[in-house]
């Protein structure tokens, strides 16, 4: 989404792309999703650098964007990535248009680095601030409010997605009208509805093709409030992207 988001602010051109990433599999299968984003826009990946296994230092990264200046950063390195990222681009003051992150929730990237992780862009599965329905858990921020009662935090889209997935196990089931497993299973693949989450329609690959992701940016007041904002797609935002992000000695 963030490559799509840059190359459409860049009046339909392709832009140019540094990269770091983890080592396991859900950071190389984001690294695929950015080189399949890059060569269908006419992009051009600058910097492909592999994030250290302790996770703890990618200054070399960041004096190679310095150096180079890309258009687009992209990070994905689960928690401890997004924090050393996040720290290290305040401590050296990185000038990027665009930072785009994964695991910004996990991280809880205002609440550890305030100010400094502001304008950070995160593809996430949900946001409370979505306005998809259902008769259970009703919208997103009802399920929000239910959620922090309960356990004191702002729900994940983990714990979203695994809210929904209770409705359709509870919809296939009903449908099914049965415990047979087969009768249950077709009863799935027919999904097709919507929950507070999103809407769910499965795929022959049983990937839910209904619902996209959507991109929030770290934004904060004067005050150093920091919130998590939808800003694509357009459909969904709840705020304005901000972009190029401002340099730092204008900060």
């Amino acid at each position: 989404v963030a490559i799509e988001t840059a190359v459409e602010l860049n009046g339909g051109k392709g832009v140019r792309i540094a990269q770091a990433f983890e080592q396991d599999a859900f950071s190389q299968d984001v690294r695929l999703g950015i080189l399949d984003a890059a060569e269908r826009t006419g992009s051009e990946i600058i910097i492909d650098d592999k994030l250290p296994k302790e996770l703890n230092d990618m200054a070399a990264t960041l004096v190679k964007v310095k150096q180079m200046k890309p258009d687009v950063l992209v990070v994905s390195g689960h928690t401890k990535g997004a924090l050393t990222a996040v720290r290290q681009i305040a401590e050296m003051k990185v000038d990027v248009p665009m930072l785009a992150m994964t695991h910004c929730d996990a991280a809880k990237l205002s609440k550890q680095h305030g100010k400094n992780s502001q304008y950070a862009l995160c593809a996430s599965q949900w946001h409370k601030s979505l306005t998809y329905k259902d008769n259970f858990f009703k919208d997103g921020m009802t399920y929000a409010a239910d959620f922090e009662k309960e356990f004191g935090y702002d729900p994940p889209y983990q714990s979203a997605e695994s809210s929904a997935a209770l409705l359709v196990f509870k919809d296939a089931f009903e449908r099914a009208n049965s415990f047979d497993k087969k009768k249950v299973r077709d009863a799935l693949a027919a999904t097709n509805m919507q929950t507070f989450y999103g809407n769910i329609k499965f795929a022959e690959g049983g990937q839910n093709v209904d619902k996209p992701m959507v991109l929030f940016q770290v934004m904060c007041d004067d005050a150093g409030k920091c919130e998590n904002k939808v800003v694509a797609p357009l459909k969904w935002a709840s705020a304005k992207l901000i972009h190029p992000i401002p340099k730092w000695s204008e900060r």
